[in-house]
């Protein structure tokens, strides 16, 4: 490996093991996910289950997927 190179990889893992060492030390303090991501996850899911049950029933669309009853035969031309 080029030395250049060495010495750059040596300073990024350096720089990586302050910040871990930084971050071990210090409080936990909440965050915005800590906080509010339970309810964004479940505002989500309802704008997304109430978007979806709009389009489901406004577009009118027939649930019954059978064809039987529905297709009959025709009549062969000769």
């Amino acid at each position: 490996m080029f030395p250049v190179a060495r010495a750059a990889l040596s300073l990024t893992a350096r720089g990586v093991q302050r910040t871990a060492v930084r971050q071990a030390h210090r409080k936990h303090e909440p965050n915005f996910h800590d906080q509010y991501g339970n309810l964004v996850l479940l505002g989500g899911a309802a704008v997304f289950a109430a978007v979806w049950g709009y389009v489901f029933t406004s577009a009118g669309i027939e649930w019954g997927l059978s064809p039987v009853g529905r297709v009959t035969p025709k009549e062969w031309r000769e």
